[in-house]
């Protein structure tokens, strides 16, 4: 019982240490890319090279690079597509600051010809 209840404890510490909020409101740039040639590995690990250099610009907080997980296909589901990269800013200035940098500008032109098609989520904290 005692092995529980102090799992449980340490569970909810760790979600709310993570839930809670920040000083300032972050903002989530979640953006997703279609391969042209979905099939090759090769591409999707240049593409996956090339966003891992993202990390390096100033106002990146935290940069997650994912590909579509294995879940339970289900109707509000899209695993169309091939990478996704789910970047923190501090600030809306900082995520304009990335779109400047020279680094992001290097990626784009490196990687572009890579994807046919890149959706872009945008999303302040509430």
């Amino acid at each position: 019982m005692f092995l529980g209840t102090a799992a449980a404890f340490a569970s909810a510490t760790a979600l709310s240490s993570f839930m809670s909020k920040s000083e300032k409101p972050m903002l989530a740039h979640h953006v997703f890319f279609w391969l042209k040639n979905p099939a090759s590995s090769e591409d999707r690990a240049k593409l996956i090279e090339g966003l891992r250099t993202l990390q390096k610009i100033e106002t990146v907080r935290q940069l997650h690079i994912g590909i579509p997980a294995d879940t339970e296909k289900r109707p509000v589901i899209d695993a169309s597509y091939s990478v996704s990269e789910l970047i923190f800013f501090d600030s809306l200035e900082g995520q304009n600051s990335y779109q400047e940098h020279p680094i992001h500008k290097k990626f784009v032109e490196n990687c572009s010809a890579l994807w046919q098609k890149v959706v872009v989520y945008d999303a302040m904290e509430v």
